[in-house]
């Protein structure tokens, strides 16, 4: 099956559709009900940030939305695809060549330099080395790293990591990334700066970003904000105007 052509799946508006989404952690009395029927919409061409309370559920909820982990009971669909219709080896190709991940903590390979790190994807997707590094200088000179290059993660500083990170999680093309505290290891200027670059991608009309975040300096840079607390998604407003619109 082919997924690096993803671009319209079944509904043309929204790149994520989840209704009625449960997953519980544990069994009997040591259980944990981490999301308790979860509806979202994410909407293609929009930078959508997911904020809550620390153990809410967000993590929980973008695991599944990424297709790491899957839900108990409700339906996901993703850039068109059912998520629960899918086997493990499925959902990894489909997670290789349709998601990109940025994390809190950047997550880059110490012994690898920059190009290297951001060739990551394509290694894995079968895209031959020269290549490879070949769109890897590309996408690390669209976040203005062009000047380093050859440099190792202990050599960057943390926005320079970060940018590193979101060009690794960019140069496959993938139709949804989800960013997971993408700011909150950085200055106020650096994070700003990273957001920057995430809201001119969330620009694409057949792109969609889903930002998790504790940090309110970054919420201006929303076009939607669900809060979620207790597994549940409470509240949707709109980023700019802060009108509730659900």
């Amino acid at each position: 099956m082919e997924y690096a052509s993803d671009t319209l799946g079944t509904n043309e508006k929204f790149a994520v559709n989840c209704r009625g989404v449960m997953k519980t952690y544990g069994t009997g009395d040591t259980s944990v009900m981490a999301l308790r029927g979860v509806d979202l919409d994410v909407r293609r061409g929009e930078l959508l940030m997911l904020v809550g309370p620390s153990g809410c559920g967000k993590t929980t909820l973008i695991s599944i939305i990424a297709a790491i982990l899957e839900q108990d009971s409700g339906d996901c669909d993703v850039l068109g695809h059912d998520l629960k219709g899918m086997a493990q080896k499925e959902k990894t190709r489909f997670r290789g060549a349709s998601i990109g991940f940025v994390f809190q903590l950047f997550n880059l390979l110490p012994s690898l330099n920059a190009v290297e790190n951001v060739s990551i994807p394509l290694l894995i997707n079968g895209i031959p080395r020269e290549d490879a590094e070949a769109r890897a200088k590309q996408a690390l000179e669209a976040v203005d790293l062009g000047a380093r290059l050859d440099a190792l993660p202990g050599k960057l500083s943390g926005g320079q990591q970060q940018r590193v990170a979101i060009a690794r999680a960019l140069v496959h093309e993938p139709k949804l990334i989800v960013c997971d505290e993408p700011t909150s290891n950085l200055d106020h200027e650096t994070g700003r700066s990273v957001m920057n670059i995430l809201r001119g991608v969330a620009k694409s009309p057949d792109r969609a970003l889903v930002v998790v975040t504790h940090d309110p300096r970054i919420f201006e840079f929303a076009d939607r904000i669900a809060h979620m607390d207790d597994g549940k998604i409470i509240d949707v407003v709109d980023g700019k105007n802060k009108e509730r619109l659900q």
